[in-house]
C-alpha cells in the first residue's frame, strides 16, 4: 500500500510540475494588471452598517467609474444596483472582488473560485480586526482610485489544492474536483474517543505514523489560524511553504514541520491500529465541507497554482504616513498585524494591565 501511495503522490507532483518548479518568493508580489471592468461584492450578513456601506460603494462606483459592472453573489439580499452573479464554469468574468466583513468573508470569497483562478481581492473591514483586512471601509474611495490608476500592489497568498483518494488510491468521486483552500485542511478525530492514527507521506516517502487528535496542513496565511492555536509556527505570507502541525500528539517529540511549496503531502488514515479509527476532515473551518475519511482513505495536499491575489495596504500609503505600508522587503501589513493583533512578545505588564495597576 505504501508503494502505491508513493507512486500516486509522485505522479500528482510531477503532473503539477511542483517537483522541478518551486514557487519563488519574489513571484508572490505583483501589480494590478489593468483597470477593472467588473466588480464582485462579497459581504457578511447585511447588518445596517453593511447596508449603508454597500449603498455608498455602489453610488461611488456608478458615478466615478461609469461603465463598470457591479455584481453580487446570488443571495436573497442582493443590493439594488448590483447584478446577480453565480459561481461555476459559466460565471460572468470578474476583474476585482471587493469584500466587506472579517477574515471569514475573504475565505468565503476564495471558496467561490474553488476550482480555478481568483480575481484580485480588495478587502475592507467593518470595524473588526483581522490579518486579511488591510483597509477600513471609510477608505474605499482612495483604495479604488489606487486600483483604477494601476498603483495597487498585490500579494499572491498561497492556497492549497486537496485531492482525496479511496483505499485503492483511486480518486474519490463523491468529493468532486480538487478543492482550493486558503487557510488549512485539518484531519481530526471529531467526537471519537480514540486518537487518530495517520500515516504521513512527503513526496511519496513515508515520514511517520502520527498518533494524535489530528493533523493540520496550512498555508503561510493559515499559520496564524488553527495551526497557531495548535502550536504551529508563524510564517510570513510572502513565503511559499506548507506547514504541518500535529494536534495534541501522543509523542512529545512530534513537532511542527515547514516544507517547501514544491512538496506534496499525503495523509492516510491507518488500517493497522484500531479498525474503528476514522478522521474527519474540514477545509478552513467550512462546516459544509466536513467529511469523514475511512481507514485506508487519504488526502494529498500541495500548493495550488491559483493563489489569492490580495491588494496590499501600501497601495494607498500617503507621503505623511511612512508606516502605513510598504512593498516587498520593507515594513508591511504583516508586521503591523503581528504586533497589533497578536500582541507579539508583549510582556505581562502590558499597557492594558498598567492602566489598572494599583502601584
Amino acid at each position: 500500500m505504501f508503494s502505491a501511495l508513493r507512486s500516486a503522490s509522485r505522479r500528482l507532483a510531477h503532473r503539477r510540475g511542483f517537483a522541478t518548479a518551486p514557487v519563488q518568493a519574489h513571484s508572490l508580489w505583483s501589480q494590478f494588471p489593468h483597470p477593472p471592468q467588473s466588480i464582485l461584492i462579497v459581504n457578511k450578513l447585511r447588518t445596517q452598517p453593511v447596508i449603508l456601506a454597500i449603498d455608498a460603494f455602489l453610488e461611488h462606483v456608478h458615478s466615478t467609474y461609469p461603465g463598470v459592472r457591479v455584481f453580487h453573489e446570488d443571495r436573497p439580499d442582493i443590493p439594488h444596483g448590483a447584478e446577480v452573479w453565480q459561481s461555476g464554469e459559466k460565471a460572468q468574468n470578474i476583474d476585482l472582488v471587493v469584500t466587506l466583513g472579517g477574515d471569514g468573508t475573504i475565505l468565503h470569497a476564495s471558496s467561490l473560485f474553488s476550482a480555478g483562478a481568483v480575481p484580485p481581492v480588495l478587502s475592507f473591514s467593518m470595524g473588526t480586526l483581522g490579518f486579511l483586512l488591510p483597509f477600513h471601509i471609510d477608505d474605499f474611495a482612495k483604495a479604488l482610485e489606487s486600483v483604477f490608476q494601476g498603483k495597487a500592489t498585490i500579494l499572491n497568498r498561497m492556497r492549497l489544492a486537496c485531492t482525496f483518494f479511496n483505499e485503492d488510491t483511486t480518486k474519490k468521486n463523491d468529493i468532486g474536483d480538487d478543492w482550493q483552500v486558503m487557510n488549512e485542511i485539518a484531519l481530526h478525530r471529531g467526537s471519537s474517543a480514540h486518537l487518530n492514527t495517520i500515516d504521513i507521506f512527503v513526496d511519496g516517502q513515508h515520514l511517520t505514523e502520527a498518533v494524535s487528535d489530528g493533523l493540520i496542513v496550512s498555508t503561510p496565511t493559515g499559520s496564524t489560524a488553527y495551526s497557531l492555536s495548535a502550536g504551529g509556527p508563524i510564517v510570513h505570507p510572502s513565503l511559499s511553504a506548507l506547514v504541518l502541525t500535529p494536534i495534541c500528539p501522543r509523542s512529545l517529540s512530534f513537532r511542527p514541520l515547514v516544507f517547501p511549496s514544491s512538496s506534496s503531502i499525503t495523509l492516510r488514515v491507518s488500517c493497522n491500529r484500531r479498525p474503528q479509527s476514522r478522521a474527519r476532515r474540514c477545509l478552513h473551518g467550512r462546516t459544509h465541507l466536513t467529511h469523514t475519511l475511512q481507514p485506508g482513505e487519504s488526502v494529498t495536499v500541495h500548493a495550488s497554482p491559483y493563489p489569492v491575489p490580495c491588494i496590499n495596504r501600501s497601495s494607498i500609503a500617503e507621503d505623511n504616513e511612512p508606516h502605513a505600508g510598504a512593498g516587498p522587503g520593507k515594513e508591511d501589513d504583516w508586521v503591523r498585524d503581528i504586533n497589533n493583533l497578536l500582541q507579539y512578545n508583549a510582556t505581562f505588564r502590558s499597557k492594558a494591565l498598567l492602566r489598572h495597576s494599583r502601584t
